[in-house]
């Protein structure tokens, strides 16, 4: 990410010189493993299915509310093969020890299974690692109390019941879950081991000449607990595609098949955090962040499968007839989990409809944090901008070109050198007052914060954690010392809850001298990042607390880091404060500590176009608040690919221009007026759709339903979006087709069917169940309100979406055949946590029977704090209204308006085009309506 340090010793510059020149300066794939280089891996997949001896279930019961038993394993001697012929395939007591099942039932439909080994007949002190601290504390209040078990006749079984329409079926032998609906026939939703290909390493004591270390390329991984893998395979039925398991770049938007028929030879979809630079747009390979969490839909059925486990993960989506039978279930999509270590702790949520699964999954891991508002505005940032003069210049030239814009970032090179928590004082003498002056026109800064800590015994960062013992430690019980930006560094063990209340302390104003409370935080390279490790990471046989190894949680390391900084900023606070922390590491849960971005993309067509199914992604699998580096982070952008990005990431959930110290410069007014005039319309456009933004991350933080969605998350019955990844909904009324080609002249749009469209360019009206041909035109990309709807704007464009708090509001209304529309309009102070006690607006839009009506669903028993405005509706647009309406009346008050055309947005040049009422003056805080005479 940056250039050596200037104040380093020779060594230090001629090491990351030669870091330079490997793994993280661009894609190397001799770097990485690949599952042929990963034993586990490749152990697994070369099982066939009911290859295994396999197990059954015995001594089952019901155990506080729970179903419980044995899984006992098959007779059967497990074979070394010539493609297994390790010591770890050989027979030996461990795979002849029962394992301990668990089946939970919770609220909403969703089932837990947790299996583990037997600690009374266990061989050796080891424990396997249960990974805390990520569901919800509250989840085992929420878990149902089974009062009776049933057998379905004339099979070996135990059934449940698990929702309304649901059941969960305990097969005894072989051992098998299904998840079906009830009736006569009993059709699955979710299975586990249908195929046999359950297996489960168990932890034994190393046998006399046996070398349990791998190996690779110059690392030895010493394994001191020895192989302890897990494998499964999990089907969905009904299913047409199955999507998540972030984090992946590619431009599909559902899951291509690894394995099967028709597959060329590739590799599983890997879940390992690294630190990638300049990833391939098209590839399994994990980058940056893990979330084991699957959801698949078809025209049938919704379902989703999560598994909590942050040991590396390769997983494969199975091809039709990939088991060789000779009619493949086209209505079922096999796939095969294989871990290195940890537990089966899986949960199966049945949905049945799409949101229900999502809002199942945030049931168990949380909901996106609500942001305050300004993050949700636009955010420039550069490595690095270069002082405190570099940051003032640029403040001013967006003022100068009337860009709004709301946070400031500084990278790396702000610190003194690479000692986080610092500033060089050198280039930011006067930290404090820079900050003063951006917040006096609402803006904020954010200041990089990574978990490598410098090695310096005169930084006290360094110092206090040394004489705690607040390092991780490498193999042999030392702090574990590895390279990154400042050279020689530790990195704090965030598993320990202890560490992470120091680290948090970190953030007062006290310890971050020059910090002010308009200031927040950027954690990267928390995957961890380590130059010289392997794959350029912490080794997996790094010891943290509990004695837990680095390789059974390394995938949450990055979550940890992410808590304890949000922690951090929130203390600070003292708790009345919304943090905001962006990190590129993440893991299940991360969404309740803030947002993540996709790390760095290269400025090139291929980038901009994978942006969307990697965020649409994310948002599946609770990820609200993400986004991609506007511009691309590696690389020159071409100036049309620039504005098109401008254009496209106008509508990410985080929206960010961000560039490489080795790029130009590339701030929105440095491409000539024409170009500056489409970026400014593209930063404008985001800034008039702030209020229908928050009320989204609303609506986000109390569901789990994302703010940007796939089609079919809006359309689940049209089977033409169940894997478009080039458009997308915001909401549920705006969609969105970007432009991803070089000089393209015309884009292709399909508008789902089921509803009637507005095209925001000119407000014609379409048809929905069809591909329009529209011409790229170069001022915007095609963008479509659904009819049925009403999006909130504010139009008047301020500095700072700050200075815009008590601007009036816009509604646009899109009529559709019955003349009846709904929307919502969420409003808070935009900072605090005084929502949580019910200050706050909450107005239901509807228009029907020729009245539109603001209506208050804020629920009585919200909270007794309140929250006012006096800001009122300025404007209402009328899209598909009939022309004969001519005028309307406002109550209470009676106030008349006109009902005049005029411009559909407020650019330069806009011609009137939609029906408009000016000036009706209603507050969004009342009770009015407004009737079309």
């Amino acid at each position: 990410m940056t250039s050596p340090d200037r104040r380093s010793a020779a060594p230090v510059l001629l090491f990351l010189l030669l870091v330079f020149s490997s793994p993280v300066a661009a894609w190397k794939k001799e770097e990485f493993r690949s599952c042929k280089q990963t034993p586990f891996c490749k152990r697994a997949r070369t099982r066939a299915p009911h290859s295994l001896p396999g197990f059954s279930v015995s001594d089952v019961s019901l155990s506080d509310g729970s179903v419980s038993g044995r899984l006992v394993p098959s007779p059967s001697i497990r074979q070394v093969t010539d493609e297994d012929p390790s010591a770890e395939a050989a027979v030996d007591d461990a795979a002849q020890r029962p394992l301990l099942f668990r089946l939970s039932v919770y609220h909403g439909g969703i089932l837990r299974l947790e299996i583990d080994e037997d600690p009374s007949s266990a061989p050796t002190p080891k424990r396997r690692f249960r990974l805390p601290d990520v569901l919800l504390p509250d989840l085992e209040d929420r878990r149902l109390w089974l009062a009776r078990l049933s057998s379905p006749s004339g099979v070996a079984a135990t059934s449940f019941y698990l929702a309304d329409g649901f059941e969960g079926i305990l097969r005894h032998d072989p051992f098998e879950i299904v998840v079906r609906r009830t009736g006569s026939e009993g059709e699955p939703v979710l299975s586990f081991n249908s195929h046999g290909l359950f297996d489960y390493e168990q932890l034994r004591e190393k046998k006399e000449g046996e070398d349990w270390a791998e190996s690779f390329r110059s690392h030895t991984d010493s394994r001191p607990h020895g192989p302890q893998s897990i494998s499964f395979d999990v089907s969905f039925h009904g299913a047409n595609f199955v999507y998540g398991i972030p984090e992946h770049a590619s431009p599909s938007l559902s899951l291509r098949p690894t394995r099967g028929p028709g597959v060329d030879e590739s590799e599983p979809y890997r879940l390992f955090n690294l630190d990638v630079f300049e990833y391939l747009h098209d590839s399994p390979f994990g980058i940056y962040g893990s979330i084991p969490f699957m959801l698949s839909h078809g025209t049938r059925s919704t379902s989703g499968f999560f598994w909590l486990n942050a040991a590396e993960m390769q997983i494969d989506v199975l091809a039709p007839g990939w088991d060789d039978s000779a009619a493949p279930n086209a209505g079922r999509i096999d796939t095969f989990w294989m871990s290195e270590a940890g537990v089966v702790d899986a949960f199966f949520f049945v949905g049945p409809g799409p949101k229900d699964v999502l809002k199942q999954y945030a049931s168990v891991t949380g909901t996106q944090a609500m942001p305050q508002e300004f993050a949700v505005a636009y955010h420039q940032c550069r490595w690095n901008y270069r002082d405190e003069e570099d940051v003032a210049a640029v403040d001013a030239a967006f003022d100068e070109h009337d860009i709004p814009y709301d946070v400031l970032w500084l990278d790396i090179e702000h610190t003194d050198g690479k000692r986080y928590f610092t500033w060089d004082r050198m280039l930011f003498p006067h930290p404090e007052e820079m900050q003063k002056k951006l917040a006096a026109k609402g803006r904020h800064m954010v200041t990089i914060v990574d978990p490598h800590i410098k090695r310096d015994d005169s930084f006290y960062v360094h110092k206090e954690a040394t004489e705690k013992g607040y390092y991780v430690k490498d193999a042999s019980g030392n702090d574990f010392d590895g390279w990154c930006w400042p050279g020689s560094s530790s990195y704090t063990d965030m598993l320990n809850p202890e560490i992470r209340e120091w680290w948090a302390d970190k953030f007062s104003y006290k310890n971050y001298v020059g910090s002010t409370a308009s200031l927040y935080i950027w954690n990267d390279m928390n995957e961890p990042s380590v130059f010289n490790g392997p794959e350029v990471t912490m080794p997996r046989d790094a010891i943290h607390h509990g004695q837990v190894e680095h390789r059974e949680l390394h995938n949450a390391y990055g979550y940890y880091f992410h808590m304890a900084t949000a922690d951090g900023l929130l203390k600070r606070g003292n708790g009345k404060d919304r943090p905001f922390v962006l990190s590129r590491a993440f893991f299940a849960g991360s969404q309740r500590y803030g947002a993540i971005w996709t790390g760095d993309n290269s400025a090139d067509w291929d980038h901009l176009r994978v942006s969307v199914p990697m965020i649409l992604n994310l948002g599946l699998n609770g990820m609200s608040f993400s986004g991609a580096d506007v511009g691309g982070f590696f690389g020159n952008p071409e100036v049309d690919l620039l504005v098109r990005w401008y254009q496209l990431g106008a509508y990410y959930p985080f929206f960010r221009g961000h560039a490489h110290h080795d790029t130009k410069r590339r701030e929105p007014w440095l491409f000539g007026e024409e170009n500056t005039a489409l970026m400014r319309e593209a930063i404008h456009i985001r800034y008039s759709l702030l209020p229908y933004y928050y009320t989204l991350f609303r609506e986000a933080a109390t569901s789990g339903i994302p703010v940007m969605r796939p089609l079919w998350l809006e359309f689940p019955a049209d089977k033409e979006t169940y894997d478009n990844g080039e458009a997308f909904m915001v909401g549920s009324s705006l969609l969105v087709q970007g432009v991803y080609e070089k000089n393209q002249k015309s884009v292709s749009v399909y508008l789902p069917a089921g509803a009637s469209w507005f095209n925001l360019r000119n407000g014609v009206k379409s048809d929905g169940g069809v591909s329009l041909k529209l011409d790229a035109s170069e001022d915007s990309i095609p963008s479509f309100q659904r009819a049925g709807t009403i999006i909130p704007r504010k139009d008047r464009f301020r500095r700072s979406s700050t200075q815009m708090v008590n601007d009036p509001y816009t509604l646009v209304i899109a009529l559709n055949g019955s003349l009846a529309v709904e929307g919502e309009l969420y409003i808070d102070d935009g900072k605090s946590y005084d929502f949580e006690q019910g200050a706050y607006i909450h107005r239901r839009f509807v228009f029907a029977d020729n009245r539109l009506t603001s209506i208050d669903i804020r629920p009585s028993r919200a909270g007794e704090k309140k929250f006012s405005s006096d800001c009122t509706i300025e404007r209402i647009i009328l899209l598909g209204l009939p022309s004969g309406a001519k005028k309307a009346v406002a109550a209470p008050g009676n106030h008349e308006m006109n009902i005049e055309l005029g411009p559909l947005t407020l650019r330069k040049g806009s011609k009137p085009i939609a029906r408009t009422i000016r000036k009706p003056n209603v507050r969004v805080a009342d009770d009015w309506s407004i009737r079309i005479l």
